[in-house]
């Protein structure tokens, strides 16, 4: 199960209503410090944190916005937190049809809003209790429509004893009487197969939430009769309580013992487990070795005389024969061993779903040490959904940037957002930043600017500009520099990003075929982050076409011309071998060479070793072109 979307009513600096989708893998909130990143994460934790903490469960006293919380006061309402959009995938469904019979339930998401008391209001659990009835009375062989019609007005266990109260017959009796644990109702919903599927199908299986930031690192010494009185700061208490636990250490047998040997070896047994998962990932130090030591100090209380014996975990790291308590090693170090020992523990349970909330995760790393956090969050990504935030460039990968989600603090509370407003320059930063050397490297911005998906659309476009110029035709005008976003769901990350910097932006594209890309650029258009003039695809050059590519303004022979030459491996194809019932060549391609995608680079590199050679082409196709460059060009 995943969560998709979530909706903050109300929270801390969150003033007004904030939406935002998450991705299935990774979902990052970038802003400056204060933004609200911290709160973002925090709400969401609150709403199913995966163990008894006051510390996260909605307080309207700390969480309501301080500037509207009388008013909410003497309302008396119990005004809504944050609501939460989860998808059910097909394997839980699957589960609920086996168990509930075929059609009874069919909804593939549902939402809980959880409100300041706590509670929560779940929408989009709606069973077909007809189609339950019917499935249900057929296989106990007692269907009727009489009986049929009762059993569906059942509510709670109370209706069902007075139907069965009804019948003598003990088929009948014994028969309802086994439906009984479908009608408890022990939540007093209005339909209780409804409840029933949500209280034993998917509420067991709704993600809890793991937060984790920086002050849950473990501490250097541990008081082992502080950790077993919980007398210990909570944050350090969390994690070293983790460390025995994960060590199977009974730390009350500490205090009774007389010898530490078998602790320290349980727990050296244990560090080994975390380091060999630790430098997989930690390359800037290979040689850090993490040591244990028990020790047990005995004063006396100069008030009453009293012996007082105190043992203490001392964790050190030894480094060329040379060891630093832990707290002296580097922040950076301190927090990825830590994390690991917390997270360790966490995933021997093996009977929940966990969603994984960092805040800021690797701030005390150099920027290469990032990098290596950023491939653990990647491989934790194909297990766990996480949410991150950060306002460090190198915890975002610039090939992933449709991951970003801006936090911005505005004059009337924290606002988040999809896209990058012009307004928002230090936000934009870090993004802008992330790009590095691919911005210097691939993309020459200039005043005006024509997104397209890819390299190959610019090597195209830019020759075939040539060709028209060189027979006094319409080409691209020269002013305008081409720039490759690296794919459709992409584009819309850069419109926000270029925006930023106040630079005029047109899109030539492909016909959207990803739901998901077409969404966000239709909220960019929303939000007036571009106009949709400015905004051009190719189908609509074309007569006859609804979706269209960039390799559908070349006559089709035209194309195959280009491909046969940059592909020897395959035997030529000519039209003739095409599917006529499909419109674009690419398709049509992939069908006859029977895979999901060839390489559309090649193709476009021929074209570029070939040169401005106008005998290449047909009229229809360069006409085709022209058409594409006159109207970009009338829209700069």
């Amino acid at each position: 199960m995943k969560l998709k979307k979530v909706e903050i009513h109300k929270y801390k600096s969150f003033e007004s209503e904030q939406k935002f989708s998450l991705e299935n893998d990774i979902t990052i909130l970038v802003g400056m410090n204060e933004s609200g990143k911290t709160s973002a994460l925090e709400s969401i934790a609150k709403t199913n944190y995966f163990q008894e903490d006051d510390t996260f469960k909605f307080n309207s006293t700390h969480d309501y916005p301080r500037k509207e919380k009388k008013a909410m006061d003497k309302s008396g309402e119990n005004p809504a937190a944050i609501t939460s959009t989860y998808e059910i995938d097909a394997e839980i469904l699957a589960l609920i049809e086996r168990g509930m019979g075929k059609g009874v339930f069919s909804a593939t998401e549902f939402s809980v809003t959880t409100k300041y008391n706590n509670s929560n209001t779940i929408i989009g659990i709606i069973a077909d209790t007809k189609k339950f009835v019917e499935h249900k009375t057929s296989t106990l062989n007692i269907s009727s429509a009489a009986l049929n019609d009762k059993l569906s007005k059942v509510k709670n266990a109370a209706d069902l004893k007075t139907l069965i109260a009804e019948y003598s017959d003990e088929k009948y009796v014994n028969g309802l009487g086994s439906l009984s644990s479908f009608y408890e109702n022990k939540w007093g919903w209005d339909n209780p197969i409804s409840e029933y599927i949500y209280r034993v199908y998917i509420s067991p299986r709704r993600p809890k939430f793991l937060y984790y930031d920086e002050y849950y690192t473990l501490p250097s010494r541990i008081s082992i009769e502080k950790l077993n009185s919980q007398a210990l700061e909570e944050n350090e208490y969390k994690t070293a309580k983790a460390l025995f636990e994960l060590a199977d250490i009974d730390t009350a047998e500490i205090i009774e013992a007389d010898s530490f040997e078998d602790f320290i070896a349980e727990l050296e047994a244990t560090e080994a487990i975390i380091s060999g998962e630790l430098f997989k990932y930690w390359h800037t130090n290979k040689n850090l070795q993490i040591t244990f030591q028990i020790d047990k100090k005995e004063e006396t209380d100069r008030n009453n005389n009293k012996r007082i014996i105190e043992h203490i975990l001392d964790i050190r790291v030894k480094h060329k024969g040379v060891s630093l308590s832990l707290k002296n090693r580097s922040k950076g170090f301190n927090w990825f061993f830590s994390f690991l020992v917390w997270f360790k523990k966490i995933q021997e349970d093996n009977n929940s779903n966990y969603i994984l909330l960092l805040d800021e995760p690797g701030l005390n790393l150099h920027a290469s040490a990032q990098a290596d956090l950023l491939r653990f969050l990647e491989d934790l990504s194909k297990d766990y959904q996480i949410v991150y935030t950060t306002h460090s460039p190198f915890m975002i990968s610039s090939d992933k940037l449709q991951r970003v989600r801006t936090v911005l603090e505005t004059d009337k509370g924290s606002v988040i957002s999809d896209s990058v407003q012009e307004k928002d320059p230090n936000t934009l930063f870090p993004l802008q930043a992330a790009l590095g050397y691919d911005i210097a490297q691939n993309l020459f911005i200039s005043p005006k600017n024509l997104l397209v998906e890819g390299v190959s659309d610019l090597i195209i476009l830019t020759t075939i500009s040539g060709i028209l110029e060189a027979e006094k035709r319409e080409g691209l005008k020269s002013d305008v520099t081409i720039v490759p976003t690296g794919g459709l769901e992409k584009v819309a990350t850069f419109i926000s990003l270029l925006r930023g910097s106040q630079l005029e932006m047109v899109c030539l594209l492909d016909s959207y075929t990803d739901p998901k890309g077409k969404a966000k650029m239709d909220n960019m258009i929303a939000d007036k982050i571009i106009h949709k003039n400015k905004i051009r695809f190719f189908d609509e050059f074309l007569e006859g076409y609804t979706k269209a590519d960039l390799e559908d303004l070349f006559v089709k022979q035209d194309y195959l011309n280009l491909f046969n030459s940059a592909h020897p491996e395959h035997k030529d194809i000519n039209v003739a071998d095409l599917n006529v019932d499909i419109k674009q060549i690419i398709i049509q391609i992939n069908q006859h060479l029977g895979v999901d995608r060839f390489n559309h680079y090649r193709p476009a590199n021929e074209l570029a070793k070939k040169g401005a050679d106008k005998t290449l082409f047909s009229k229809e196709t360069l006409d085709n072109f022209e058409k594409v460059f006159k109207e970009i060009n009338k829209l700069f």
